[in-house]
């Protein structure tokens, strides 16, 4: 029984690193670009003062809705077409950081 929870946190830890993995890839290939410089006023990636605002003032719900519909200064679904809500839920997460 042991061996078989010990096996189960392993494997949760392997999933949990692959799907970080994943979304460092997304952000690099569709966010970084404007995020990481703060290109078009985008809020920075790190800048943990700015995403504690925004996501007081507007809420994740509103957050996802913003990068699905587009803005004026970001394109609908922020050039990552593929990504769900979840997707852009742990974008949101790991630039807030």
């Amino acid at each position: 029984m042991k061996m078989m929870m010990l096996s189960l946190m392993v494997l949760g830890l392997v999933v949990a690193s692959n799907a970080y993995a994943d979304i460092e890839k997304i952000y690099a290939q569709s966010c970084a670009t404007c995020h990481d410089s703060g290109t078009f006023n985008a809020p920075k990636k790190g800048d943990v003062a700015t995403w504690h605002r925004l996501n007081q003032q507007k809420g994740q719900e509103a957050l996802i809705k913003s990068t699905r519909q587009g803005m004026p200064q970001m394109p609908a679904m922020g050039l990552c077409q593929n990504c769900t809500d979840k997707d852009f839920a742990e974008l949101i997460e790991y630039m807030s950081k």
